[in-house]
Protein backbone atom coordinates (compact mmCIF):
# COMPACT_ATOMS: atom_id res chain seq x y z
CA UNK A 1 0.00 0.00 0.00
CA UNK A 2 1.53 3.36 -1.03
CA UNK A 3 2.54 5.72 1.75
CA UNK A 4 0.10 8.59 2.30
CA UNK A 5 1.41 11.94 1.13
CA UNK A 6 1.72 14.60 3.86
CA UNK A 7 -0.99 17.23 3.44
CA UNK A 8 0.31 20.79 3.75
CA UNK A 9 -1.48 24.13 3.82
CA UNK A 10 0.45 27.33 3.14
CA UNK A 11 -1.19 30.33 4.81
CA UNK A 12 -0.21 33.80 3.60
CA UNK A 13 -1.66 36.77 5.46
CA UNK A 14 -1.96 40.07 3.59
CA UNK A 15 -3.15 43.57 4.34
CA UNK A 16 -3.12 46.28 1.68
CA UNK A 17 -0.23 44.65 -0.16
CA UNK A 18 -1.75 43.15 -3.31
CA UNK A 19 1.30 43.61 -5.54
CA UNK A 20 3.76 42.24 -2.97
CA UNK A 21 1.55 39.23 -2.24
CA UNK A 22 1.17 38.48 -5.96
CA UNK A 23 4.96 38.54 -6.30
CA UNK A 24 5.26 35.99 -3.51
CA UNK A 25 2.57 33.81 -5.07
CA UNK A 26 4.72 33.72 -8.18
CA UNK A 27 7.42 32.15 -5.98
CA UNK A 28 4.90 29.73 -4.43
CA UNK A 29 4.04 28.63 -7.98
CA UNK A 30 7.66 27.45 -8.38
CA UNK A 31 7.86 25.45 -5.13
CA UNK A 32 8.72 21.77 -5.38
CA UNK A 33 5.72 19.82 -4.06
CA UNK A 34 6.78 16.31 -5.10
CA UNK A 35 5.42 13.77 -2.62
CA UNK A 36 3.10 16.30 -1.00
CA UNK A 37 -0.54 17.26 -1.20
CA UNK A 38 -0.43 21.04 -0.94
CA UNK A 39 -2.63 24.09 -1.18
CA UNK A 40 -2.23 27.79 -0.49
CA UNK A 41 -4.73 29.96 1.35
CA UNK A 42 -4.38 33.73 1.14
CA UNK A 43 -6.08 35.44 4.08
CA UNK A 44 -6.96 39.05 3.32
CA UNK A 45 -6.99 40.98 6.59
CA UNK A 46 -9.50 43.65 5.59
CA UNK A 47 -7.57 45.26 2.71
CA UNK A 48 -8.88 48.33 0.91
CA UNK A 49 -6.39 48.36 -1.99
CA UNK A 50 -8.18 46.02 -4.38
CA UNK A 51 -6.60 42.85 -2.99
CA UNK A 52 -9.82 40.85 -3.37
CA UNK A 53 -10.15 41.79 -7.03
CA UNK A 54 -6.47 41.15 -7.67
CA UNK A 55 -6.02 37.83 -5.87
CA UNK A 56 -9.37 36.08 -5.35
CA UNK A 57 -9.22 34.36 -8.76
CA UNK A 58 -5.49 33.64 -8.77
CA UNK A 59 -4.47 30.09 -9.69
CA UNK A 60 -1.35 28.04 -8.91
CA UNK A 61 0.00 25.36 -11.28
CA UNK A 62 1.53 23.17 -8.54
CA UNK A 63 -1.13 23.15 -5.83
CA UNK A 64 -4.65 24.22 -4.91
CA UNK A 65 -5.39 27.85 -4.19
CA UNK A 66 -8.08 29.60 -2.18
CA UNK A 67 -8.71 33.15 -0.99
CA UNK A 68 -10.64 34.26 2.09
CA UNK A 69 -11.65 37.67 3.41
CA UNK A 70 -11.67 38.39 7.15
CA UNK A 71 -13.76 41.55 6.73
CA UNK A 72 -11.55 43.52 9.13
CA UNK A 73 -7.93 43.84 10.23
CA UNK A 74 -7.65 41.12 12.88
CA UNK A 75 -3.92 41.57 13.40
CA UNK A 76 -1.17 39.03 12.79
CA UNK A 77 -2.57 36.46 15.22
CA UNK A 78 -6.24 36.87 14.35
CA UNK A 79 -5.69 36.77 10.61
CA UNK A 80 -3.36 33.78 10.74
CA UNK A 81 -5.75 31.96 13.06
CA UNK A 82 -8.38 32.12 10.33
CA UNK A 83 -5.95 30.20 8.13
CA UNK A 84 -4.91 27.78 10.86
CA UNK A 85 -8.50 26.89 11.71
CA UNK A 86 -9.32 26.39 8.03
CA UNK A 87 -6.30 24.11 7.56
CA UNK A 88 -7.14 22.00 10.61
CA UNK A 89 -10.74 21.67 9.45
CA UNK A 90 -9.54 20.47 6.03
CA UNK A 91 -7.26 17.84 7.55
CA UNK A 92 -3.82 19.34 6.93
CA UNK A 93 -0.92 17.57 8.63
CA UNK A 94 1.22 20.71 8.53
CA UNK A 95 0.55 24.41 8.17
CA UNK A 96 3.24 26.75 6.86
CA UNK A 97 2.60 30.33 7.99
CA UNK A 98 4.40 32.82 5.76
CA UNK A 99 4.67 36.58 5.58
CA UNK A 100 3.81 38.05 2.20
CA UNK A 101 7.19 39.82 1.84
CA UNK A 102 9.46 36.83 1.22
CA UNK A 103 11.51 35.49 -1.67
CA UNK A 104 11.39 31.69 -1.57
CA UNK A 105 13.83 28.92 -2.42
CA UNK A 106 12.22 26.33 -4.67
CA UNK A 107 12.97 23.57 -2.16
CA UNK A 108 11.60 25.46 0.87
CA UNK A 109 8.42 23.45 1.40
CA UNK A 110 9.73 20.00 0.63
CA UNK A 111 12.86 20.42 2.76
CA UNK A 112 10.91 21.68 5.79
CA UNK A 113 8.55 18.71 5.53
CA UNK A 114 11.48 16.29 5.24
CA UNK A 115 13.00 17.68 8.45
CA UNK A 116 9.68 17.47 10.30
CA UNK A 117 8.95 13.94 9.05
CA UNK A 118 12.31 12.70 10.35
CA UNK A 119 11.53 13.77 13.93
CA UNK A 120 7.92 13.53 15.05
CA UNK A 121 8.66 15.63 18.15
CA UNK A 122 9.38 18.71 16.07
CA UNK A 123 6.34 20.91 16.55
CA UNK A 124 7.52 24.25 15.16
CA UNK A 125 10.18 24.69 12.50
CA UNK A 126 11.72 27.77 10.87
CA UNK A 127 14.35 27.91 8.10
CA UNK A 128 17.45 30.03 7.62
CA UNK A 129 16.39 33.56 6.65
CA UNK A 130 18.48 36.21 4.92
CA UNK A 131 17.81 39.87 4.30
CA UNK A 132 16.65 40.35 0.71
CA UNK A 133 19.20 42.38 -1.26
CA UNK A 134 18.80 46.07 -0.43
CA UNK A 135 16.77 45.45 2.74
CA UNK A 136 19.71 45.09 5.15
CA UNK A 137 19.70 47.21 8.30
CA UNK A 138 23.28 48.38 7.62
CA UNK A 139 23.50 48.72 3.87
CA UNK A 140 27.02 50.21 3.76
CA UNK A 141 28.60 47.44 5.80
CA UNK A 142 28.76 44.74 3.12
CA UNK A 143 30.61 43.93 -0.07
CA UNK A 144 28.44 43.49 -3.14
CA UNK A 145 29.29 39.78 -3.19
CA UNK A 146 27.92 39.40 0.36
CA UNK A 147 24.45 40.75 -0.41
CA UNK A 148 21.83 38.04 -0.26
CA UNK A 149 23.90 36.15 2.33
CA UNK A 150 23.34 38.50 5.28
CA UNK A 151 21.44 36.79 8.07
CA UNK A 152 18.13 38.11 9.33
CA UNK A 153 17.33 34.96 11.35
CA UNK A 154 19.35 31.86 12.25
CA UNK A 155 17.33 30.95 15.33
CA UNK A 156 15.49 33.05 17.89
CA UNK A 157 16.72 33.75 21.41
CA UNK A 158 14.76 34.90 24.46
CA UNK A 159 16.72 36.86 27.05
CA UNK A 160 14.78 35.54 30.03
CA UNK A 161 16.42 37.89 32.52
CA UNK A 162 15.29 41.01 30.70
CA UNK A 163 12.44 39.68 28.49
CA UNK A 164 13.73 40.58 25.07
CA UNK A 165 13.84 38.47 21.92
CA UNK A 166 16.47 38.73 19.23
CA UNK A 167 17.60 36.86 16.15
CA UNK A 168 20.76 34.84 16.34
CA UNK A 169 23.18 35.83 13.60
CA UNK A 170 21.38 39.00 12.54
CA UNK A 171 23.57 41.26 10.35
CA UNK A 172 26.26 38.55 10.01
CA UNK A 173 27.36 37.26 6.61
CA UNK A 174 26.79 33.53 6.19
CA UNK A 175 30.09 31.65 6.30
CA UNK A 176 28.54 28.37 7.44
CA UNK A 177 28.54 29.31 11.12
CA UNK A 178 24.85 28.39 11.53
CA UNK A 179 24.70 25.27 9.40
CA UNK A 180 23.67 22.92 12.21
CA UNK A 181 20.05 22.15 12.95
CA UNK A 182 19.26 23.15 16.53
CA UNK A 183 16.44 23.62 18.97
CA UNK A 184 15.79 27.31 19.45
CA UNK A 185 13.75 29.57 21.72
CA UNK A 186 11.60 31.13 19.00
CA UNK A 187 10.41 29.81 15.65
CA UNK A 188 10.00 32.96 13.60
CA UNK A 189 6.48 33.93 12.59
CA UNK A 190 7.66 35.21 9.20
CA UNK A 191 7.97 31.57 8.14
CA UNK A 192 7.08 28.75 10.51
CA UNK A 193 5.95 25.20 9.85
CA UNK A 194 3.43 24.03 12.46
CA UNK A 195 2.54 20.40 13.04
CA UNK A 196 -1.23 19.97 13.38
CA UNK A 197 -0.91 18.14 16.70
CA UNK A 198 0.68 21.23 18.25
CA UNK A 199 -2.55 23.12 17.64
CA UNK A 200 -4.50 20.32 19.30
CA UNK A 201 -2.21 20.56 22.32
CA UNK A 202 -1.79 24.31 22.81
CA UNK A 203 -4.47 25.98 20.68
CA UNK A 204 -4.04 28.92 18.33
CA UNK A 205 -2.00 32.12 18.29
CA UNK A 206 -2.78 34.52 21.14
CA UNK A 207 -5.08 37.06 19.46
CA UNK A 208 -4.93 39.56 22.32
CA UNK A 209 -1.41 40.50 21.17
CA UNK A 210 -2.63 41.67 17.73
CA UNK A 211 0.96 42.42 16.65
CA UNK A 212 4.39 41.33 17.99
CA UNK A 213 5.40 38.63 20.49
CA UNK A 214 2.91 36.09 19.08
CA UNK A 215 5.66 33.80 17.76
CA UNK A 216 7.61 33.93 21.03
CA UNK A 217 4.44 33.16 22.99
CA UNK A 218 3.46 30.30 20.69
CA UNK A 219 6.97 28.85 20.78
CA UNK A 220 6.97 28.99 24.58
CA UNK A 221 3.60 27.26 24.79
CA UNK A 222 4.68 24.54 22.36
CA UNK A 223 7.93 23.87 24.21
CA UNK A 224 6.16 23.69 27.59
CA UNK A 225 3.80 21.12 26.05
CA UNK A 226 6.80 18.93 25.16
CA UNK A 227 7.33 19.88 21.51
CA UNK A 228 10.66 20.75 19.93
CA UNK A 229 11.02 24.25 18.49
CA UNK A 230 13.67 24.01 15.77
CA UNK A 231 15.82 26.14 13.47
CA UNK A 232 16.82 24.29 10.31
CA UNK A 233 19.46 25.37 7.77
CA UNK A 234 18.24 22.72 5.33
CA UNK A 235 16.60 25.47 3.27
CA UNK A 236 16.40 29.25 3.24
CA UNK A 237 14.53 32.32 2.07
CA UNK A 238 15.05 36.06 1.77
CA UNK A 239 12.99 38.62 3.72
CA UNK A 240 12.10 42.10 2.46
CA UNK A 241 12.32 43.43 6.00
CA UNK A 242 10.13 46.45 6.69
CA UNK A 243 12.03 49.58 7.65
CA UNK A 244 8.93 51.59 8.60
CA UNK A 245 8.01 50.01 11.93
CA UNK A 246 11.44 49.67 13.48
CA UNK A 247 12.80 50.57 16.88
CA UNK A 248 11.37 53.82 18.16
CA UNK A 249 8.33 53.92 15.87
CA UNK A 250 5.03 54.62 17.58
CA UNK A 251 3.55 51.29 16.49
CA UNK A 252 6.61 49.48 17.80
CA UNK A 253 6.54 51.42 21.08
CA UNK A 254 2.92 50.56 21.75
CA UNK A 255 2.64 46.87 20.85
CA UNK A 256 6.11 45.78 21.95
CA UNK A 257 5.79 47.54 25.32
CA UNK A 258 2.32 46.19 26.08
CA UNK A 259 2.84 42.63 24.82
CA UNK A 260 6.31 42.28 26.35
CA UNK A 261 4.75 43.03 29.72
CA UNK A 262 2.16 40.32 29.20
CA UNK A 263 4.75 37.77 28.08
CA UNK A 264 7.15 38.59 30.90
CA UNK A 265 4.57 38.52 33.66
CA UNK A 266 3.15 35.29 32.22
CA UNK A 267 6.42 33.35 31.82
CA UNK A 268 9.16 35.27 33.62
CA UNK A 269 10.98 34.39 36.81
CA UNK A 270 9.83 36.17 40.01
CA UNK A 271 12.80 38.59 40.00
CA UNK A 272 12.22 39.35 36.32
CA UNK A 273 8.53 40.04 36.93
CA UNK A 274 9.39 42.50 39.68
CA UNK A 275 11.93 44.25 37.44
CA UNK A 276 9.35 44.51 34.66
CA UNK A 277 6.82 46.14 36.96
CA UNK A 278 9.42 48.67 38.13
CA UNK A 279 10.40 49.38 34.53
CA UNK A 280 6.77 49.85 33.50
CA UNK A 281 6.30 52.45 36.24
CA UNK A 282 9.31 54.35 34.86
CA UNK A 283 7.76 54.20 31.39
CA UNK A 284 4.54 55.70 32.74
CA UNK A 285 6.42 58.77 33.92
CA UNK A 286 9.39 59.11 31.57
CA UNK A 287 8.69 56.89 28.57
CA UNK A 288 7.77 57.96 25.06
CA UNK A 289 4.09 58.68 24.43
CA UNK A 290 3.14 55.27 23.05
CA UNK A 291 5.25 53.41 25.60
CA UNK A 292 3.19 55.15 28.30
CA UNK A 293 -0.04 54.19 26.55
CA UNK A 294 1.16 50.60 26.12
CA UNK A 295 1.86 50.26 29.84
CA UNK A 296 -1.45 51.86 30.74
CA UNK A 297 -3.38 49.58 28.40
CA UNK A 298 -1.67 46.50 29.78
CA UNK A 299 -2.75 47.28 33.33
CA UNK A 300 -6.25 48.23 32.14
CA UNK A 301 -6.53 44.98 30.18
CA UNK A 302 -6.87 46.71 26.80
CA UNK A 303 -5.55 44.24 24.26
CA UNK A 304 -6.14 43.55 20.59
CA UNK A 305 -5.76 46.87 18.77
CA UNK A 306 -6.18 48.62 22.12
CA UNK A 307 -5.64 52.36 22.04
CA UNK A 308 -3.79 52.04 18.73
CA UNK A 309 -7.13 51.34 17.09
CA UNK A 310 -8.62 54.67 18.23
CA UNK A 311 -5.58 56.91 17.83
Amino acid sequence: MPKRKPKVAIVILTWNACSMTKSQLNDVAKLDTKGLTAETLVVDNGSTDGTEEGLSKYRLPNMGYRFVETGANLGFAGGNNIGLKDAVKRGSDYILLMNNDLILSKDLLIQLIKVAERDKKIGLLSPKMYFARGYEFHKDRYQKSELGRVFWYAGGIIDRNNIYTFHRGVDEVDHGQYDDQEETDVANGACVLIRREVIKDVGYLREKYFLYWEDADYSERARRAGWKVVYSPATHLWHKVSQASGIGSQLNDYFLTRNRLDFGLRYGRPRTKLALIKESIKHLFWGRKWQKIGVRDFFLGRFGKGSWGIK
